[in-house]
């Protein structure tokens, strides 16, 4: 597998694009995630992006997007929805990307108004129109599994029921180690994708919410799940996500910390090629 990153680790702390993707490439990453807004982005913007990664040979694996519309309630809101994800998958074809990253919304009153079953309905049909759409284009959609209480897909079982619900080749799963950690789900239990997984994040955390810290300063024990992951054979990327900073003057140093650990445990289960 190769070794990437989310671009938004610099951008939270104002770093200009150009200079965060030359910080990437200089680290020594194999590739990069582009965090951006399919909706706002300008053709500037985008010919900067594709012009610097070509310059340093970092291929765009993955674009994220966060779509909670996809289940709101109200059809205008859901198929305005719709549209922003297909133009993310049209961004994902520009870059050669392989996947776009969605994360799903949360059952919303807590499920006391609207049927949880609507919403997982309206997830379903909404995702496989997706999946239709990316399949033109030669792209994957990977699914993030967010470990809130409320959240759609909020534990392994439940992303296991949504691919078999939505039972369509380009909708797989995205493996979030921490997510995975906070949702105590265990290694072994990873068997359960194979075939069925895109893309694979990977941060620390305190074993009590979410932070994306590097790994080795929380409680995650990386060395079984990169094993399963290994032993599920994906063929695509770990990239790192490190949202947040405690030190945003630091965060050239944050990342090379966390760039050295993944790779060490990488190279030292022959992961990394």
């Amino acid at each position: 597998m190769k070794l990437g990153i989310i671009n938004s680790a610099f951008q939270q702390v104002g770093l200009e694009t150009k200079d965060g993707i030359e910080h990437i490439a200089r680290i020594g990453f194999d590739t990069i995630d582009i965090f951006t807004e399919a909706l706002t982005i300008d053709e500037k913007e985008i010919q900067l992006i594709e012009k610097t990664c070509s310059v340093n040979n970092l291929p765009i694996v993955s674009l994220p997007v966060v779509s909670s519309g996809l289940i709101d309630f109200n059809e205008p809101v859901r198929e305005f929805h719709l549209g922003r994800c297909r133009k993310f998958i049209d961004l994902c074809e520009r870059f050669n990307a392989d996947n776009l990253l969605l994360v799903l919304g949360e059952y919303i009153w807590q499920k006391e108004v609207i049927p949880p079953e609507a919403q997982w309905g309206w997830a379903v049909k909404n995702t496989r129109a997706l999946g239709d759409y990316a399949t033109t284009k030669g792209i994957k959609i990977a699914l993030e599994l967010e470990p809130f209480r409320l959240s759609l897909l909020n534990n392994l079982k439940e992303m296991v029921r949504f691919l078999d619900d939505c039972n369509h080749p380009a909708v797989q799963a995205n493996i979030d180690i921490s997510h995975l950690v906070l949702s105590d789900v265990s290694p072994s239990e990873l068997s359960s994708l194979k075939g069925r997984a895109a893309h694979v994040h990977i941060s620390d955390c305190d074993g009590k919410v979410h932070g994306d810290l590097p790994p080795g300063r929380g409680v995650v024990k990386f060395m079984p799940y990169l094993q399963a992951i290994k032993e599920l054979g994906i063929d695509g990327t770990i990239a790192l996500e490190l949202e947040y900073s405690p030190d945003p003057t630091k965060i050239v140093e944050w990342v090379e910390e966390a760039y050295r650990e993944t790779d060490r445990m990488m190279q030292e289960l022959n992961l990394r090629n």
